[in-house]
């Protein structure tokens, strides 16, 4: 019998402000397999997979990203996958 692992879903309400803040303690937290943030009405603005490899030279322009994704929203949602 295979052994199943079940990803689990959380979401995140957080204001803009916030935004890049909550994603690099997410990515900190090591256990992340997708971030995917949605403005206020649930419209998908950015997604992006964690992989494991993904770290320095590629993890800086994900965090450009979601800086500008922040400065043009009041209010967003942070859909988390977890491994």
């Amino acid at each position: 019998m295979a052994d199943e692992k079940k990803d689990m879903k959380e979401e995140i309400k957080v204001k803009g402000e916030l935004l890049l803040q909550k994603v690099k303690e997410l990515i900190k937290e090591g256990n992340v397999r997708k971030i995917t943030i949605k403005d206020k009405e649930g419209n998908v603005i950015i997604g992006f997979p964690m992989t494991i490899g993904l770290v320095g030279a590629v993890l800086s322009p994900v965090l450009a990203a979601v800086g500008a994704v922040a400065a043009l929203l009041t209010e967003c949602t942070i859909s988390v996958e977890r491994k």
